[in-house]
This record gives C-alpha cells, sequence and structure tokens, in this order.
C-alpha cells in the first residue's frame, strides 16, 4: 500500500505545518511502514533552529517517526482517522544533522500491539546514512477504553 498526501491526509489528523510526511511507499498493516519527508528550505522550524544553522529539531525528528509508524496502526481495520498519542519515547538517537534540502527516509515497526498500546521503533536516513533513531510507544485511546476495568 502506498499514501500519496491527499490518502495521508485520510488516514491521520496532522496537518500543516505539522505534518512531517510527505509520501509512505509502503504500509503493511499491523507490521510496519516507509516513506519520506522532504526538507524544503521554507519549512517553519528552519527559520527559527538555529539562525544562521537551520536543521530540523531533535523532537521533530521523534514526530516524523511516529508519523509515519502512525500508517502501521491506523490501516487496520476501523482505526483509519482514529487520534494516536505518543506516551514516550527512548533510545533516542541523532546521528546526522538534517538540512535544507535533505530527504529524509523514514522506516518504521510495530514490535508489539496490544489492546490499544503499541511498542515502536524507528530509523531516519539521509544520503542512506542513518540519522536518527528511536523506540516510542503509541496508544489508540478508542482502543484502549475497550479495556478499562471499571470499579
Amino acid at each position: 500500500m502506498e499514501l500519496d498526501r491527499k490518502k495521508i491526509l485520510e488516514y491521520q489528523q496532522n496537518r500543516d505545518p505539522y505534518l512531517m510526511v510527505d509520501f509512505v511507499s509502503e504500509v503493511i498493516p499491523g507490521k510496519s511502514s516507509k516513506g519520506y519527508k522532504i526538507l524544503k528550505p521554507d519549512e517553519w522550524f528552519f527559520k527559527v533552529h538555529w539562525v544562521g544553522d537551520p536543521n530540523m529539531p531533535g523532537m521533530l525528528q521523534v514526530e516524523s517517526m511516529v508519523q509515519m509508524c502512525s500508517f502501521a496502526l491506523l490501516t487496520l481495520p476501523k482505526n483509519k482517522g482514529k487520534v494516536l498519542y505518543l506516551t514516550s519515547a527512548n533510545k533516542i538517537k541523532f546521528l546526522k544533522k538534517i538540512i535544507p534540502g535533505d530527504k529524509l527516509f523514514i522506516e518504521t515497526n510495530v514490535i508489539k500491539f496490544t489492546r490499544g498500546i503499541a511498542l515502536c521503533e524507528g530509523s531516519g536516513y539521509v544520503n542512506e546514512k542513518l540519522a536518527c533513531s528511536a523506540e516510542f510507544n503509541l496508544i489508540l485511546p478508542d482502543e484502549v477504553k475497550k479495556y478499562n476495568i471499571k470499579k
């Protein structure tokens, strides 16, 4: 499954300027997703991070991996368009500066998905070199609610 910009907007709720994915080249529902973000020189964050030395902020690198991974969960039956939240991020590594004109290739995997809670991992590459990576937890609140124990 591939998703162009129009399809991306159907599956998840992030919008410009916070949309950190331009194209999804592969989705295996419940398992993985891959794609990219082209870092245009006029991206809003380059204007403020850092003046004279523009680069993609680390947490937006993590956000790009989270958004990419969301497609592996939101393409599962009955999840299209649902809200998905990041609850934690671990083992975060920033290995290469991501600058205007770069193309960030993002690969993500769902390690485990149970009762609306997912353990995931992602990696970002620029010019085939690892630029960033992280493990993170995502939740689908609508799914989690089904398992809440009421007293």
